[in-house]
């Protein structure tokens, strides 16, 4: 008789204890909900900019502004790139934002990979102090010093050339810091395993670190690539003729005197200057997650 007796209390317990486990696997479901729920509406935020200046870039200038709008265009109009591609020489601009970014590009990650390796496997006094005081400049507003900047380059002779588009742009900071965070990862033994068997330091650098650093160094050059090519302020400031500006300034050229502008040239030339980051960004978004996220690893 104190068998059904057992059965019967240890019932209502298992009862208990299941109820628990299903309130978690609810919450996790309706938590799954809501995260999707939010990256639905990141995404729609990222994607209809984009989707609305493509499509706006061949429809008429009358159809951009009409409420309800258009998605999607009820024709065609091509002309409107010919239109923007005749009101700049956006020819020549290609030509100067490829050379500005590609050899900005080039020289940042030589003084970013550089200045990193120092400030991680190499010892001298105040290195964390002037670290620090290298990470406060990165909360000073780059209006801030534009203005000393520019007197800079015009006491050097600069302006209107490629060396006072480029040369600034050297000093990065911010690709400092995700390098010497990554490198803080690395093994410190490799390194001075290397220095025993007598390689110095630019070999170290450059058969082990940065074979090592992969991920993050292809990370900092997309960065930079997109930070240089999108520039507009800078470039506006230290330019003055049409042969030497880049193709964000280049858009400022579509504005009549008279204050009209044709909007549906406007969006087109702006594809000139989007499309390529768009083209870099998808072919390599996986190596710019793979380089933060290793870089997150250790402070």
């Amino acid at each position: 008789m104190t068998a059904p007796a057992t059965l019967q209390t240890a019932a209502p317990a298992d009862e208990q204890l299941s109820r628990p486990a299903g309130r978690r696997r609810n919450g996790g479901v309706v938590g799954k909900i809501i995260l999707y729920l939010a990256l639905v509406v990141v995404g729609l935020a990222a994607i209809i900019p984009v989707y609305w200046l493509l499509s706006s870039s061949v429809k008429p200038s009358g159809e951009i502004f009409i409420f309800p709008p258009k998605w999607f265009p009820t024709e065609f109009h091509w002309e409107n790139f010919v239109d923007a591609w005749k009101s700049a020489p956006f020819g020549r601009m290609y030509i100067n934002s490829f050379i500005v970014t590609v050899v900005g590009m080039a020289g940042e990650i030589c003084v970013a990979v550089l200045s990193s390796y120092a400030f991680v496997f190499l010892n001298f006094p105040r290195k964390n102090l002037i670290f620090g005081i290298f990470l406060g400049a990165m909360m000073v507003p780059g209006t801030v010093v534009l203005l000393p900047n520019y007197m800079t380059v015009a006491q050097l002779g600069w302006v209107n050339t490629y060396a006072g588009l480029i040369v600034p742009g050297f000093g990065s900071v911010f690709a400092m810091f995700l390098l010497r965070q990554h490198m803080m990862t690395l093994p410190k033994e490799i390194n001075e395993a290397a220095r025993v068997d007598g390689a110095g330091h630019l070999r170290v650098l450059w058969t082990i670190v940065l074979p090592l650093s992969k991920p993050m160094v292809v990370t900092v050059m997309i960065v930079s690539l997109v930070t240089k090519w999108n520039d507009f302020i800078w470039p506006l400031i230290v330019t003055n003729t049409d042969n030497m500006r880049v193709l964000p300034v280049g858009l400022l050229m579509l504005k009549s005197d008279e204050g009209y502008v044709n909007w549906g040239a406007v969006m087109a030339a702006t594809c000139f200057v989007v499309v390529p980051v768009l083209i870099v960004f998808f072919i390599a978004q996986r190596q710019i997650v793979a380089g933060l996220t290793q870089g997150a690893t250790k402070g």
